[in-house]
């Protein structure tokens, strides 16, 4: 009995490490952007897409199939609400927006200037890829770090800073700040 029981835990402790480096051999992957959750499909990354657009018939198709330039401001906004696990009303507040406004720009009622979309990025604390996009689904220019306030905007969202923080370092700087 006792050799049944001893050969039972080493397998268990067997089955434990090859699961061990399944988790790692995932954890690899996923760093290096090529293992992708089976659950929610990832944005394809932008080399696939040109990949595929060179190899299409027409752009056309491309276009058609891929749902190009089709995305809102108040679609990525849930969209990215979604895949943060925030709430809105919270968003709203941290953003310092008027919460009639703020709502109108997540349902798609009313447009957002530049500033707007930036508070919404640093509420929800986005990475820069992600303002990026959301100014871009908004209609306003991406962050440029040849710009010296949009460099001081890009410092801030790779460092993590709040809002309130960003704000402190344009006006310690003398730039307009965004609220």
């Amino acid at each position: 009995m006792l050799g049944g029981r001893n050969s039972n835990r080493s397998k268990h402790k067997l089955d434990l490490s090859l699961s061990g480096s399944r988790i790692q051999y995932i954890l690899r992957k996923r760093k290096h952007g090529i293992y992708r959750r089976k659950k929610r499909m990832e944005e394809p990354l932008t080399e696939e897409l040109l990949d595929e657009l060179l190899a299409s018939p027409s752009p056309t198709s491309f276009i058609a199939k891929n749902e190009v330039g089709k995305r809102s401001l108040a679609e990525y906004l849930q969209e990215l609400l979604e895949k943060k696990g925030l709430k809105r009303s919270e968003v709203v507040k941290a953003a310092g927006l008027n919460e009639t406004f703020g709502y109108q720009i997540f349902t798609g009622q009313r447009k957002a200037k530049r500033d707007k979309i930036l508070q919404l990025a640093l509420a929800m604390h986005l990475s820069l890829k992600e303002t990026d996009r959301l100014l871009q689904a908004g209609g306003a220019n991406e962050l440029y770090c040849k710009n010296r306030r949009d460099a001081i905007i890009i410092f801030s969202i790779d460092k993590g800073y709040s809002l309130q923080k960003t704000d402190e370092e344009l006006y310690r700087f003398g730039e307009d700040t965004i609220c």
